[in-house]
């Protein structure tokens, strides 16, 4: 029987938005790392990281392969941009024991920074080249040992869908698929083909079955489950779908190719502010990890549905970028 409540995400942004204090340091408001960026795809990493520093963290780094270096950090000064990641074709003549000394020298360039970041966003822009894979899980393992929160997307849930140990029972992961990536996840874990009729239902299990992980299924309304509470998230919206919304989500959502990394990198920011105020009211009950989802899906579809209001059919997921300051300011005004 499903429970599913609609989550007031107004009110969810307001108790997780930290107030800007003229005591705090740099550093204090979130610090987010992006893993992702290759030769095809460098959008994704940079929408993800530039829109966590919009919604108002105070540095967003970007671990990529070096050919997208320079192209990511042509896009913005703003961003931290390391240049790690290998692909196999750098490799392909190296032998096993060689290989095994370039992805210890990829994991050890992260795990410098590790315990400096706040949360991840692991696979806007990833690619699926076998060997880059097979270093974004050793980064993943890296983070659980440090206990760093991290939201999977794009093709690190291509990664997670194979490789389901990889969060399986981590309570500090969010992944956030869309309509395909749902798709394949629910296949792989539960075996069965995705029930509209029974979606909170079916989203509650798959939850549950990857060992209570939170799930922020973005659709028309926005899911959001840990395997034992359902949230909906409804508000505001826009009919207009560009590429480059997701990232946004993952970096707070419409829906689509790009606007999935807004979602994980929203996500993100909001998880590591949720972190520090259960730091500091250990009485407050509620999921970080939740708490995050519901104030990311609700600022990303609130600026969604501003920069549709100015843009209409033109609107572009950098237009969507531009509002979140606009559309956090509404909700919780910075004095």
């Amino acid at each position: 029987m499903s429970s599913t409540l609609e989550a007031d995400a107004e009110s969810v942004l307001r108790l997780v938005t930290p107030s800007l204090d003229l005591k705090r340091h740099k550093g204090q408001a979130g610090k987010i790392a992006v893993i992702g960026g290759c030769r095809e795809y460098t959008g994704a990493p940079f929408f993800a990281a530039i829109s966590a520093l919009k919604i108002g963290a105070d540095l967003s780094h970007v671990f990529c392969t070096k050919d997208a270096a320079p192209v990511i950090k042509s896009y913005s000064p703003e961003l931290i941009v390391h240049p790690v990641l290998e692909e196999s074709y750098t490799i392909s003549n190296f032998s096993e024991e060689e290989r095994r000394q370039v992805q210890e020298k990829v994991v050890g360039e992260v795990d410098k920074w590790m315990e400096r970041f706040d949360c991840l966003v692991i696979g806007p822009g990833l690619g699926r080249d076998p060997f880059l894979l097979e270093c974004v899980s050793e980064i993943m393992l890296l983070a659980k040992r440090f206990s760093v929160p991290f939201v999977v997307d794009g093709d690190g849930l291509f990664l997670v869908t194979n490789s389901i140990d990889l969060v399986n029972s981590y309570p500090l992961a969010v992944l956030t698929p869309n309509v395909n990536e749902y798709k394949r996840l629910v296949q792989k874990v539960l075996n069965c083909e995705v029930d509209e009729h029974n979606a909170e239902d079916q989203l509650r299990s798959l939850a549950k079955q990857i060992g209570g992980v939170t799930i922020l299924r973005k659709g028309k309304s926005d899911l959001i489950s840990n395997g034992e509470i359902v949230k909906s998230v409804s508000i505001y919206g826009s009919p207009r779908r560009c590429g480059g919304q997701g990232d946004i989500l993952s970096g707070s959502q419409p829906l689509i190719v790009f606007y999935v990394y807004l979602v994980s990198s929203s996500v993100a920011v909001f998880l590591s502010w949720a972190q520090q105020l259960k730091s500091g009211h250990e009485s407050l009950s509620e999921n970080p990890a939740i708490l995050g989802s519901i104030a990311a899906s609700g600022l990303l579809r609130k600026a969604a549905s501003l920069a549709f209001t100015k843009h209409k059919r033109s609107t572009l997921t950098s237009d969507i970028i531009e509002c979140l300051g606009e559309s956090l300011e509404d909700i919780c005004p910075a004095s």
